[in-house]
Formats: structure tokens, sequence, C-alpha cells
């Protein structure tokens, strides 16, 4: 790619600055603006009034809607101008009034959203959060920087979430949900202030897991987070032992417990009182 392919698609009112490269296939509608050090892969769609600057990347297959902006500086006031990136992965969707800010020097450098993900309406993306792949934003979530969302997640309407915050791998994030700390893999959030009310049994039905490999992994999360809460905060160090001698063999229990042990601004979301239902839906 040296500019502009010659095969892309660019509607005469939208601009394209010099150094910009385009890729074959490339759709550009009208009232777009692209940066000079932009870089839009093979294929991708810009629908109109969609802009895009900074060191940005935008995969091939994306698709932009109407009054999206990518890459443009953070909302961060350490923010002095410097190069820092943003990524947008292949077949990615990006819906109406979407943000998405480029990373900072103190953070990552790098904002990043991976491929096959939906990003719907009036979402924010802040600075130096990453983006696993197959992940769902539905519309008007909001995130703080440096939040990262493992594959698969799924976080409904209007959920807020806390700068610093980890999302497993498949874990369902609640609408309308304020979020403050780590969401296990597979771990299902609901409540005004999130509170860990099971796993995302949908999604791992849907997604092939044997009858048998459920029941250890519901055995595995009681063990983990019985429903009589009131063992004092340290023992959960003995439950984790437990847990990991009894069902540490099965690869989803085991990413469970490598993502509790890994290190963390925020901590793990409680649990939720007894009188919580567990999310039967995905919402999508």
């Amino acid at each position: 790619m040296d500019s502009v392919s010659r095969a892309a698609e660019i509607h005469p009112s939208s601009i394209i600055a010099d150094g910009a490269r385009i890729g074959h296939g490339v759709k550009v509608g009208p009232w777009c603006s692209v940066g000079p050090d932009v870089v839009i892969e093979d294929g991708a769609h810009l629908i109109a009034n969609v802009i895009i600057d900074g060191r940005t990347r935008i995969g091939p297959g994306v698709v932009c809607y109407p009054f999206t902006t990518i890459g443009l500086a953070p909302q961060d006031l350490k923010y002095r101008g410097e190069p820092t990136r943003c990524i947008i992965g292949a077949r990615t969707v990006v819906r109406e009034h979407v943000t998405i800010h480029r990373g900072t020097a103190t953070g990552s450098g790098v904002t990043r959203v991976g491929d096959d993900c939906l990003i719907m309406a009036n979402s924010h993306i802040a600075h130096d959060c990453t983006l696993g792949n197959g992940v769902i934003i539905v519309n008007n979530v909001v995130m703080g920087g440096h939040v990262t969302i493992g594959d698969q997640a799924r976080i409904m309407g209007a959920a807020a979430l806390h700068q610093f915050v980890r999302i497993g791998h498949a874990a369902l994030v609640g609408g309308v949900c304020g979020v403050e700390a780590d969401v296990i893999p597979y771990g299902s959030v609901l409540g005004n202030r999130a509170r860990l009310v099971g796993l995302h049994w949908i999604w791992l039905k849907r997604n092939g897991v044997r009858p048998d490999e459920m029941h250890r992994l519901r055995r595995a999360f009681r063990a983990l987070y019985p429903r009589a809460m009131d063992d004092e905060k340290a023992a959960f160090s003995h439950r984790l032992a437990g847990v990991r001698a009894e069902y540490g063999d099965e690869a989803k229990v085991a990413e469970i417990l490598e993502f509790i042990e890994a290190p963390s601004h925020r901590g793990l979301v409680r649990v939720a009182g007894g009188g919580a239902a567990s999310i039967e839906s995905d919402g999508v």
C-alpha cells in the first residue's frame, strides 16, 4: 500500500490527507476525514461522516457507520501529543456515534480492538483499552482508560467500566451495570454496582461445552463461591487451593484460576448475595 489504491472508491466530499494509505476495495462515503498517518486496509468501508486521525490502522473489512471518530487524542490531561496508536481489527463493525481514542505514552501506547467485534451505537472506548476478538459492546457502554476485555465477552447496554478493570474471556456484564473490579472468565455480573451472580451458561452451551464439563464447572464455581458466604475473606485462598486441587485439570477452570491470580489494579468483583438471580441470556 503506497498511498491511495486506484481501486478505492472515495466520495469527492471526503478529505484524505497526504500520507494516508488506503487499500484495495476501500469505500469512503461522503463527508469523511482521514488523517495523514492513517492506514485503512483492503475492503474497509467508511459509510459517511467518519473521522479517523492519528497513527491509526483500520483492519480489512472493517465497517464504520456515520459520526464515528477513531484515533483522536485521548481524554487524559497528561497527554502531550505523543505519537501513540489505535488499531481496529479485521471485520469489526463500529456503529453510529462511537468514539475510540488512541493510547497514551503513560499507558501501553495503543488502543486495540480485536477482530470480528461489534461496537454498538454511542459507546466509548477510552485510551489504552484492549478488546479481544469477537467482543460485543452494546449501546451506550462507556469505559475508562486501560480496560482489558477478553475474547467473546459481552457488555450489555449502558454498562460503565472503571479504568484498569479486566473483563475475562466470554464474561457477561449486565445492562446499566457499574463495574469497579475484575470479572472472571465466563463470569456473569449484574447490579448497579456489579456483583458476580454465576457463570455465563448460555455462552458456554452455545459454544459446545459438554454437559459433563458444565457440571464440573458448576461444582468448581460453587466451591470457589459457596452460596453461604459466611467465610472470612482470608478463606478465599483456601477455597482457591481446593478448587485447583480438585478441578485444576479442567481447561476453563484453570483459565479462571490463572485470571484470579494475575496482577490486578482493581481486585475481583464481589459475589452477589444469595437472593440474586443468575443471567440466562446474553441479550443479543
